[in-house]
């Protein structure tokens, strides 16, 4: 396994040279909220404005031949990049949020009735639970959830249970974005399928992180978002088998959806187009076709087993600080977060405070309202790391949590501990 170079690797983002609060070098640890783009990113994105601005798919002319080749392309080494069987399978939405809520409102309206089953889980971000909440309200579908067990695990045995009252549709996260937790997804699709259910996937923090293959995987939907994987902001993916997106409706009407249009009715296009109404984010597919070949240069691999080790160094530096508790499980079993609370100061207070220093973090309940409801706390601060983070980074943080602690007048208390 090769040993990254974060030095060289932190020179590909030039947000990472920035001072901030006058002078003070910026570390970033926020990149589960969104990740820093690499410099090729933004010059593949500038290229396509400066050199081939057109629309795709239609015009003939030089510049349109260009856009759409770059943006198809883009289609492929995305469809490559997570082993998808073919790239018509990759439907490109706003965010991943949205490509969760295409399958809630074309495959469920269309497959969901009153009394059916979805299995969703306790540590899903609101963007896999609203949706189904909608959908429960206007069909009256019923919703079932996975514990979270006090480690920051999913309660398996539970998930088994209910997967025996045959539900349509088990939706659940690959890696919590709170607890950071790997889920063990290829087991829980298969058990899904064993019990005639289908399932989606909430992979928008585990293609940034780790080796993803849909195939391998069998996920019938599976949804993931630019902007978190070094790509730009305003870009979802949903990848959905072949079968199950050509018997379902369209999600939007307009423009490339169709084939032909006549007064009173329309016949729609073939996939991907299908589900791509109007005019997409061109020059965003083009930064993410970037992005991914850059992922794939580094290796996955190479970048799990990275963060895996740089997890594993900051939850023992954490549990230094006094006051200081982690929330999930220990560093094998999750990915790069580390969310916490500091006993008797407020997440927002310590993200300031960090923030003085230089330290963007996360405070809040990161999208994931009753997660926190689940360990009885408001919010938390969360600690984000990527593959151009590096131990002294981890140091920074620890420097900035003593900080905190002067700061507030803490007096020294027993140490921190992960609430697992």
């Amino acid at each position: 396994m090769q040993t990254l170079n974060i030095e060289a690797l932190k020179r590909d983002f030039p947000i990472l040279a920035r001072e901030v609060h006058e002078g003070i070098p910026l570390v970033y640890l926020d990149s589960a909220a969104t990740s820093q783009k690499p410099a090729g990113v933004l010059d593949a994105m500038d290229t396509y404005y400066r050199r081939y601005n057109a629309n795709i798919h239609r015009g003939v002319h030089k510049l349109a031949e260009e856009a759409t080749g770059a943006y198809e392309s883009a289609r492929e080494r995305i469809s490559r990049f997570v082993n998808a069987n073919q790239a018509r399978e990759i439907i490109f939405t706003r965010n991943a949020t949205e490509a969760i809520n295409l399958v809630a409102y074309s495959w469920g309206r269309k497959n969901l009735t009153k009394g059916d089953l979805v299995i969703l889980t306790e540590m899903e971000h609101h963007s896999n639970l609203v949706p189904w909440y909608i959908l429960a309200e206007e069909r009256g579908i019923e919703l079932a959830y996975v514990p979270v067990t006090p480690e920051g695990l999913l309660d398996l045995d539970t998930y088994r249970m209910l997967l025996e009252r045959k539900p349509k549709l088990a939706a659940f996260t690959h890696m919590s974005n709170v607890l950071g937790t790997i889920n063990p997804v290829r087991e829980m699709i298969a058990a899904a399928h064993a019990a005639g259910a289908l399932a989606l996937i909430d992979g928008a923090q585990a293609v940034p992180h780790l080796p993803v293959d849909i195939q391998e995987l069998d996920a019938d939907f599976y949804a993931f978002s630019s902007h978190k994987m070094c790509g730009p902001t305003g870009l979802g993916i949903l990848y959905g088998k072949e079968r199950l997106l050509e018997a379902m409706p369209p999600f939007m009407g307009g423009g490339d959806m169709i084939k032909r249009v006549e007064l009173g009715r329309f016949t729609v296009n073939d996939l991907p187009h299908k589900f791509e109404a109007g005019t997409p984010a061109i020059a965003e597919v083009i930064g993410l076709g970037a992005a991914v070949e850059y992922l794939a240069e580094i290796g996955m691999e190479a970048i799990h087993a990275h963060e895996r080790q740089l997890i594993q160094y900051a939850l023992e530096r954490l549990e230094e600080v006094p006051g200081v508790w982690v929330f999930g499980p220990e560093a094998s079993q999750k990915g790069g977060v580390a969310a916490f609370t500091f006993d008797g100061v407020h997440p927002h207070d310590v993200a300031e405070i960090l923030d003085g220093n230089g330290i963007a973090v996360r405070a809040g309940h990161h999208c994931a309202m009753p997660l926190h409801q689940k360990f009885n706390i408001t919010a938390t601060a969360r600690a984000s790391f990527y593959l151009y983070n590096d131990h002294r980074d981890v140091d920074v943080l620890i420097e900035g949590l003593y900080k905190v602690r002067k700061v507030f007048g803490k007096n020294d208390k027993p140490q921190g501990q992960a609430h697992g």
